[in-house]
């Protein structure tokens, strides 16, 4: 009896696989690009932010006017004089260097008659009522200097609390409520904050200089991890279509070799 090899015993082309392959290789490479451009754009806005913090400070018209322009005002430095309304501050909770407690906002009146919240810094939670801790309650006209800060436009997430009007506790810092709460119309407040800087207040409470610029930058390993599953796919698609030949390969030569041994034996 004889063996022989059929043809149709070769495995077809797996088009459908390699098709299939082929868009999740490019859907894994347009991946990897976008964190590469997301990677450029986090490492501009980092250098933008850190020029930013460390440039001159500039009276607060200049950085109205770069608001009234519709740019982004954050971490601008500014110098800012007026005189601080102790009696309308407001508290937002916060952690810092590991303890809780409250940012104080103190409106500060400005020449003009206008009002800007100030966050004079951190104090903990048995120092929330200014009565704790009077030496920094300043009187008198002051000079601020800090960074600018941006508004929210509204909470930030449903797991935030809502604000404790009545404890006078804010969970989000919305600053047209923080106004209204406090007396101020909203035609004569500066439609942003100003975060203080370090500079001790009397008696060493609030504790200024908390404001926090940590923006992650994790744009690189996610771009890694999608251009080595790009490539890991054409490996194992390689490493399919070579056994998928191989195995019929070897099973011929088989068939061959038993096909010559019957031959020789006869």
């Amino acid at each position: 009896m004889s063996n022989t090899y059929v043809a149709a015993d070769r495995p077809r082309f797996p088009w459908i696989t390699l098709i299939l392959g082929a868009v999740l290789f490019a859907i894994l490479v347009a991946l990897g690009t976008w964190q590469v451009e997301r990677l450029y754009w986090k490492e501009g806005l980092l250098a933008e932010i850190e020029a930013r913090t460390h440039a001159a400070p500039v009276p607060l018209a200049e950085i109205e006017k770069v608001w009234n322009e519709g740019q982004d005002v954050d971490y601008r430095t500014v110098k800012v004089a007026g005189r601080l309304l102790n009696d309308k501050e407001r508290h937002f909770f916060a952690t810092y260097e590991g303890y809780s407690g409250f940012y104080v906002y103190t409106p500060l009146l400005l020449d003009d008659g206008r009002t800007v919240f100030v966050n004079r810094g951190f104090v903990p939670y048995d120092r929330k009522e200014p009565a704790t801790r009077p030496a920094g309650e300043v009187e008198g006209r002051v000079t601020i200097t800090g960074l600018a800060r941006n508004p929210l436009d509204a909470k930030p997430s449903s797991l935030v609390p809502d604000n404790d009007l009545s404890a006078n506790i804010y969970y989000w810092k919305d600053l047209a409520t923080m106004a209204s709460q406090s007396g101020i119309e909203k035609e004569k407040l500066v439609p942003f904050f100003i975060d203080a800087d370090k500079t001790p207040n009397p008696g060493g409470a609030p504790v200024g200089g908390v404001t926090i610029i940590d923006l992650p930058n994790s744009h690189l390993q996610y771009a890694v991890t999608w251009y080595g599953l790009a490539a890991t796919l054409v490996v194992i698609l390689a490493i399919s279509l070579r056994r998928r030949y191989k195995l019929p390969a070897e099973n011929k030569t088989a068939v061959d070799a038993a096909s010559s041994s019957d031959l020789t034996s006869r």
